[in-house]
């Protein structure tokens, strides 16, 4: 049985947008340099925010499609109680964990706002790179929640590339 191809989620278009960019200003700056033997003083800065963005983003898109690393060992022998106890206790975690990011990553960026810092490269407000940290942090969040709820519907078996139907398990030792 063929799955749907994923939807294309904000998360995904902001992680493809932050690597176009990172591509695009490494080489510019690797041009400029080679041929001038000067650099683009913004690069830096820039290049880490983005893989930052990038990171956190993927992250998000990782959750919500399975993707993320996960021992399943447990989880396969499991009976079907047991299994949905340990499903919605690994959200709770992983909301304990994200929510904790969300506050300091809030309290931070607010500080970052209020103090009027301004980054040491370019002079632009810290704010700016830091508010990213807790809006990334509750698309983590709500991708996970998602993500809890569709496993719980789905039952055992369903993660991406599984099917728990027989068929599907035969034609894979056939090939």
């Amino acid at each position: 049985m063929d799955r749907p191809p994923p939807r294309v989620r904000p998360e995904s278009w902001l992680a493809a947008l932050a690597l176009g960019l990172i591509g695009i200003i490494s080489l510019a700056n690797v041009v400029v340099r080679y041929a001038t033997d000067a650099s683009f003083a913004f690069t830096e800065e820039f290049s880490v925010f983005l893989l930052v963005l990038l990171t956190l983003a993927g992250a998000s898109v990782a959750i919500r499609r399975q993707a993320h690393i996960r021992i399943a060992l447990l989880e396969d022998v499991l009976p079907l109680p047991l299994w949905r106890l340990v499903v919605v206790l690994q959200t709770l975690a992983v909301l304990v964990v994200l929510g904790l990011v969300v506050w300091f990553g809030g309290t931070f960026a607010l500080e970052e706002y209020q103090w009027e810092s301004l980054s040491p490269g370019l002079g632009l407000p810290n704010w700016w790179y830091v508010i990213w940290l807790p809006i990334l942090a509750l698309a983590m969040a709500w991708r996970q929640l998602q993500q809890c709820v569709e496993r719980l519907v789905q039952g055992p078996g369903h993660g991406p590339g599984q099917d728990a139907s027989p068929e599907h398990k035969e034609s894979d030792h056939e090939s």
